[in-house]
């Protein structure tokens, strides 16, 4: 996990240009290992609502984002 440890640390860089590029980084690591989590959740077994549940979200929205997958 050193890209998302390097990430993190260039984050809360005083300049915002280097900040936000890490933030936006950022975001699209953790689109895609959510992705992974629920598409291994998936594959063994667990329900829409068990994967929603471990997320915050509604299983509407979890389905919605990751069930045409």
């Amino acid at each position: 996990m050193t890209e998302a440890t390097d990430l993190a640390e260039r984050a809360g860089d005083r300049d915002p240009r280097i900040g936000l590029r890490a933030v936006s980084a950022l975001r699209k690591l953790v689109e895609q290992l959510e992705s992974v989590q629920v598409r291994s959740a998936r594959n063994q077994g667990w329900s829409w609502q068990e994967i929603a549940a471990e997320l915050g979200v509604s299983r509407q929205a979890v389905h919605k984002k990751h069930g045409r997958h």
